[in-house]
């Protein structure tokens, strides 16, 4: 009687512990972990985000720059799979079984039960004949996204390009990102993209048994449409733009033209190029790492990167500084023997112009008229001293906007070189003055500007005393929304009486028979004008020309930098003349056109850089070896040496 006493609790009491473990495992299943839900309901129902076609992109007169092209993202869901044909997918979306496993395995890795990218962007053809077949391959399904295509193949850096998402991208988002999303990462796509990008929807998606789609749940009304991003409308006049990349083909270096009222930039132009389609679909990443590989910095964006000196570009602006102090006037007359004598070092001049004032100094560029110029500006008597005195200067400089980055609206501007005075102390020691320095009075020596510097310069002389903050993009969206720092006039503290004789001389550098721009004048156009012959420590000099057109109510401000060129009259000169013409008269003179085609063709390229020899070990001075040495003691060798590690 008791042995079945005890039996019937025994029994009872296994009946409680699978009672337990089972309202136990049915707790953990519904509370303790989700992966069960989501594996049951990935079966019926999946969130299938719809993304965005990215704001599209217009030049000023609203010509379509960007368009966007639909592709499939082929999408795994790792615990759904089952046995299939694996290189019959593979053949279909054009991979080997190396990058079926490496895709798959990075998807399991991330998540066995939630949906990931196996292979990014599909195209149509790929989808058409895949999607016929997609229920032979269960776990698998496709999702559509658009990717950027660039219809004129052209101004690479000015748009930029669109990337995967880093962690660090997608940790910064607020959670709009996910993994296999795409943010701009360069240039214009990278500024704007907050507002380029657009709103992902989400859309309820049932799947039957087979892995085949059965439309929306409840008919879409759970589902969200995604909302398209803002259209912008650039600066850009994109037949100058074109013409520009045409004329730097097989070249290096920069153009940037500004409208100067609006501060509106009409071309952005960094060469070497490259079209910005290689930068988009599946092959970009082996496309990035070609270009790369240009010894000639591809991804260098010169109109902002670029560090040149500014020659005689620069001395404009020092005649200007010079009138508004007072130091001189239009009249002042220095005699050019063909130098400057700076203490007990000689400034060369290409000419010897003998007694030359501010117009001619100008149109003729005299290096000597300019060092004078310079020289009275740091050696006023008002100042304490000279390190005072250049300290003065330079803070007026930077009013022109150098020394400082101008705030483009694109990314990695950089800043320029203009030394204080207290960082020549540091480099110089105390004792130093204007003859130490006197190279900055023709744009030589320790200043370094951008391109887009050096056209914001011309803007603030064709504007007689101010410039608006150069931009790229005019207007944001349909209300064409403009920013309002793009719209403040930014003064330089100079008098606008001064700038007439300055635009004199500028006139003359184009237009007169002696001005070193002569051959790059436009017919019925009065255009103004600098060239420049910048040293260059690597090879031969840089060619540049600055300027702006016509001379009254100016249309258009320009600089044009091609490296290792030469005389700014060579290349640079034209180049601007031809671009002007293009966007004043919208076509060039038939007597110019054989000479523009020319400059197309021509390569002008710089050396390829030496490879690095190793230094010989240094030999004992032979003044201080003793020669009664007849021969040297033999050395002591050592055979049968291991390879070291490293060696191996």
């Amino acid at each position: 009687m008791d042995n079945l006493f005890n039996r019937k609790y025994i029994i009872q009491g296994l009946f409680i512990a699978v009672g337990l473990i089972l309202v136990a495992t049915l707790f953990y299943i519904q509370v303790g972990t989700d992966k069960y839900f989501i594996s049951a309901e990935s079966n019926v129902l999946r969130k299938i985000y719809t993304f965005p076609a990215r704001g599209i992109i217009m030049d000023r007169n609203e010509k379509v720059l960007v368009q966007n092209e639909p592709v499939y993202d082929l999408m795994v869901i790792p615990n759904q799979v089952k046995e299939f044909d694996t290189t019959a997918l593979c053949q279909i979306i054009g991979i080997d079984m190396k990058k079926f496993r490496k895709n798959f395995l990075k998807a399991r890795n991330q998540s066995r039960y939630q949906p990931s990218i196996f292979e990014k962007q599909l195209s149509v053809q790929i989808y058409a004949t895949l999607s016929e077949k997609l229920s032979r391959y269960p776990g698998f399904f496709v999702q559509s996204r658009t990717v950027r295509y660039y219809p004129d193949s052209a101004a690479g850096h000015f748009f930029g390009y669109v990337k995967e998402v880093s962690p660090t991208d997608i940790a910064e988002s607020n959670g709009y990102y996910s993994p296999g999303d795409y943010i701009g990462k360069a240039g214009i796509e990278r500024q704007y993209n907050n507002e380029l990008r657009g709103e992902k929807g989400i859309v309820n998606m049932l799947y039957d048994v087979h892995n085949v789609p059965q439309g929306s749940y409840a008919e879409g009304k759970y589902d969200t449409l995604a909302k398209s991003g803002e259209s912008v409308i650039s600066s850009l006049d994109f037949r100058i733009q074109k013409l520009g990349e045409q004329l730097m083909k097989n070249k290096v270096g920069s153009i940037v033209a500004i409208e100067p009222s609006t501060g509106e930039i009409l071309a952005f132009v960094s060469s070497p190029g490259y079209d910005p389609n290689l930068m988009v679909g599946r092959q970009q990443g082996n496309n990035y790492m070609d270009l790369i590989k240009n010894p000639n910095r591809v991804f260098n964006v010169r109109p902002i990167q670029g560090y040149y000196s500014p020659g005689s570009a620069f001395k404009p602006l020092d005649a200007l500084l010079g009138l508004q102090e007072g130091v001189i006037d239009p009249n002042t007359t220095f005699n050019c023997p063909g130098y400057y004598q700076a203490g007990n070092h000689r400034l060369k001049c290409e000419h010897v112009d003998g007694n030359i004032s501010l117009r001619r100094g100008l149109a003729r560029s005299c290096n000597t008229y300019a060092s004078y110029v310079f020289q009275k500006l740091i050696t006023q008597r008002k100042y304490k001293n000279q390190h005072l005195a250049y300290d003065v200067w330079q803070n007026k400089v930077r009013k022109f906007g150098l020394g400082a980055p101008l705030d483009v609206d694109m990314p990695f501007e950089r800043k320029g070189i203009l030394y204080t005075s207290d960082e020549y102390t540091k480099k110089l020691g105390k004792y130093w003055g204007y003859t130490t320095v006197i190279s900055l009075g023709i744009g030589q020596g320790e200043m370094n500007v951008t391109p887009l510097q050096m056209a914001n310069i011309m803007a603030i002389i064709a504007n007689r005393g101010y410039y608006v903050k150069p931009h790229l993009i005019k207007a944001i969206g349909e209300k064409k929304v403009i920013k309002k720092e793009y719209v403040k006039k930014n003064y330089v503290d100079v008098d606008a009486r001064h700038f007439e004789p300055v635009i004199d001389g500028m006139q003359d550098a184009v237009n007169a028979p002696w001005g070193t721009a002569r051959g790059s004048a436009i017919d019925n156009i009065l255009m103004c004008g600098k060239t420049g012959t910048v040293q260059n420590p690597r090879g031969k000099n840089h060619s540049v020309f600055i300027g702006f057109a016509p001379r009254d109510n100016p249309k258009i401000a320009i600089a044009v930098i091609v490296e290792n060129a030469g005389f700014g009259s060579a290349y640079a000169a034209p180049i601007a003349s031809y671009l002007t013409e293009k966007y004043l008269k919208d076509s060039i003179s038939v007597s110019k056109r054989a000479n523009m085609e020319w400059i197309k063709n021509k390569e002008i390229l710089p050396d390829p850089p030496k490879p690095k020899v190793r230094a010989k070990p240094k030999t004992a001075d032979s003044a201080k070896t003793d020669t009664t040495l007849k021969t040297l003691p033999k050395k002591k060798t050592v055979t049968n040496l291991k390879p070291t590690t490293a060696a191996k």
